[in-house]
């Protein structure tokens, strides 16, 4: 095989390694709880993973039978597949920068407010068409009900990190003033704050926060986490993935240059 189309079948081995990080990224994303219930977000990344996959596998067998058409095709689906990987991620910067979380004074777990996240998160994640059925999906899991389990007194439960669902969903905001019972359990204050996420709230289990302003924007907070930590290693893997395409596409132009398809037909 000649240099340029064996440095060809590298590369494109090289991309098929750099797809698994993207699926597994994209996989751990659809398995959070907050990802299974918004269905927008669940499985972009990882079927841009899968094409891409497929694609270098295209390219590789391409390169290793000398078939021109194949890794014409190959380079210029990949350079699809990367735009629009580029695209996902940026989008999802962008729609995932604002930040509407907030410490409250004496505990360690944050509160957050839907006001301080991105316009486009909230007219088209948990806007009321919806939300309906996202807070019904958000009940039947064990974020909630887990935390009656390991958390006993109000000091435990007050010191921990909840996360944003559970901090939004599972229990009333602090400002409210209800007094602790267990985790979900809260009795009602005399002298109730004038927030309406206060009289939203309810001990029934089934209800507690889903219908808080406070659940949506323990949603949204969730899903820019994950975002955020998901984004690193697909950066990565894109930036590895730019730099095999370029060179592959130097390493085609070079086997043209040589004859290396014409001479294997």
């Amino acid at each position: 095989m000649g240099v340029a189309n064996n440095l060809t079948a590298i590369l494109n081995l090289l991309a098929l390694l750099c797809s698994i990080p993207i699926i597994t990224s994209g996989l751990w994303l659809a398995s959070k709880p907050d990802n299974e219930c918004v269905h927008l977000f669940r499985w972009p990344v990882v079927i841009i993973g899968f094409l891409i996959l497929f694609v270098s596998l295209a390219g590789f067998i391409g390169a290793y039978a000398y078939k021109e058409t194949l890794l014409a095709v190959y380079l210029c689906c990949m350079a699809l597949l990367i735009g629009l990987l580029l695209f996902v991620l940026i989008f999802a910067f962008v729609v995932t920068r604002p930040d509407g979380s907030y410490n409250v004074p004496g505990r360690g777990f944050k509160e957050y407010r839907l006001d301080g996240y991105s316009s486009w998160l909230i007219d088209h994640v948990v806007n009321s068409d919806n939300w309906e059925k996202i807070k019904a999906c958000l009940a039947e899991t064990n974020d909630c009900p887990k935390l009656n389990q390991n958390y006993i007194t109000a000091d435990q439960f007050f010191a921990t990190h909840l996360s944003p669902l559970q901090s939004g969903c599972c229990k009333p905001p602090t400002i409210c003033g209800y007094n602790y019972v267990n985790p979900t359990t809260w009795v009602n204050p005399v002298n109730q704050a004038s927030d309406p996420d206060c009289f939203a709230w309810s001990n029934d289990q089934r209800l507690l926060c889903y219908n808080c302003n406070s659940c949506k924007a323990g949603l949204l907070g969730s899903l820019r986490k994950e975002w955020r930590k998901a984004n690193v290693i697909m950066i990565v893997a894109v930036v590895l993935l730019i730099c095999v395409y370029l060179i592959a596409c130097t390493a085609f132009r070079t086997a043209q240059r040589e004859g290396l398809f014409r001479s294997h037909k």
